[in-house]
């Protein structure tokens, strides 16, 4: 065998033995929130977007939000938000170190939270939070505009 067959045969196991196994494809690796049940989190910061006359724009807001998740099921797919008038069903999605939550209003908003597996300087998770919504008119406590808000998360099991 040539020394150019060696390398060859080196260079093609050393690939796949580097790739990701398949079972790490569909969720076999799973992180600290792949098992999470309760989160809470919170979102000191925020940025509103709008559309001015000629271009978007966007404002750096403070904000004081808290979410809190129960009975989360990433195997099933499920969670509650519990909100100041009740609790939501949402839609749960776990994949790769992001925990995604996904609320799609029957009136046409779509909320999404995501949570990653990246600590904050206190040591608690990172997360951002998204309303996707518009209405032509902006009125005082209801979201008009898109909004974005930043934040951390801490498990409550």
């Amino acid at each position: 065998m040539s020394i150019r067959k060696i390398f060859l045969a080196l260079a093609i196991t050393g690939t796949l033995l580097s790739a990701p196994n398949s079972s790490d494809a569909q969720g076999g690796a799973q992180g600290l929130l792949a098992k999470v049940k309760g989160l809470k989190c919170t979102f000191p910061l925020m940025a509103v977007g709008t559309w001015g006359s000629e271009q978007p724009k966007a404002e750096i807001k403070p904000a004081n939000l808290v979410l809190q998740f129960e009975a989360i099921n990433t195997d099933e797919g499920t969670a509650e938000l519990k909100g100041n008038y009740g609790k939501y069903d949402i839609i749960v999605r776990y994949a790769q170190g992001y925990l995604h939550f996904i609320q799609s209003l029957l009136d046409g908003p779509l909320y999404v939270t995501t949570i990653l597996e990246k600590k904050t300087a206190g040591g608690k998770l990172k997360a951002m939070y998204s309303k996707h919504e518009f209405t032509d008119v902006s009125l005082p406590g209801f979201t008009s505009s898109p909004e974005q808000y930043y934040g951390e998360c801490e498990i409550v099991n």
